[in-house]
């Protein structure tokens, strides 16, 4: 079980986890300290230099896993059409994190309402089988059974979310990956303990491997539903009460 937010680089979780007079560029080792996984969601929009790469890969310790998002280009732009080049610019930099690089979140736009697993299965033969592979629906007509097989079929997790008014049916792939949004308002707004305890109790028995990020930084609403999660699962993160103390 491997339990982080959704990047790191926020000025306001200042004392809360950053010490004040902490330069930013030491964000990220201390950061590491208490997490052993983060999710960049910068790949995303641009491609990280070799230099950025490696300086993750140096401040981070042994066992760390950097979780990337699909760059969307091939997602939205190209809507996973003629990949091949675009996955191997995307992937070229990401491969000086070597054992560090963790699982790939492909996340489709959410104007695109109809399922198309023709298109969806050919990306799916394009992607590197050396690493894990997990897809973000933003509409329901992807929850359909025929796409979930296509998933499972090529071992790529779906992205469990809570932006759309329903679950996937059911997980797909030897591992599961959990996405926390926000209650009040995309990236903000505190899940609490009560909501977190269904969700430990789930995970639990869920006999697989699994990642859970929380992306609602606002007032580093993140951290402490990451920290409520992980006494919940008997796995409480280390230092855990300086960040409470500072709350």
């Amino acid at each position: 079980m491997r339990l982080g937010t959704s990047g790191w680089s926020y000025p306001h979780w200042r004392r809360l986890l950053y010490p004040e007079g902490l330069a930013q560029t030491r964000w990220l080792p201390r950061y590491a300290e208490v997490f052993t996984t983060v999710e960049l969601n910068a790949t995303f929009y641009r491609l990280p230099t070799e230099k950025a790469v490696d300086r993750w890969r140096e401040q981070t310790p042994r066992g760390f896993l950097f979780a990337c998002k699909g760059s969307r280009y091939l997602t939205h732009t190209r809507k996973l059409r003629d990949v091949g080049q675009g996955l191997e610019r995307f992937f070229a930099p990401l491969r000086r994190l070597g054992p560090k690089l963790g699982p790939v979140l492909w996340q489709l736009p959410p104007n695109w309402k109809t399922a198309n697993p023709v298109r969806l299965e050919r990306f799916l033969q394009a992607l590197p089988s050396d690493v894990r592979h997990v897809f973000e629906f933003r509409a329901i007509a992807w929850y359909d059974e025929p796409i979930l097989e296509l998933l499972d079929r090529y071992g790529a997790a779906i992205c469990e979310h809570d932006l759309l008014p329903e679950l996937p049916p059911h997980s797909t792939g030897d591992f599961r990956y959990l996405r926390f949004h926000g209650t009040s308002a995309r990236y903000g707004g505190r899940y609490g303990k009560e909501a977190m305890e269904e969700v430990a109790l789930e995970l639990r028995d869920t006999g697989r491997d699994a990642y859970v990020f929380f992306n609602n930084d606002r007032k580093g609403a993140a951290l402490l539903d990451a920290l409520d999660l992980s006494e919940l699962l008997g796995e409480p993160l280390p230092h855990a009460e300086e960040v409470r103390e500072e709350a």
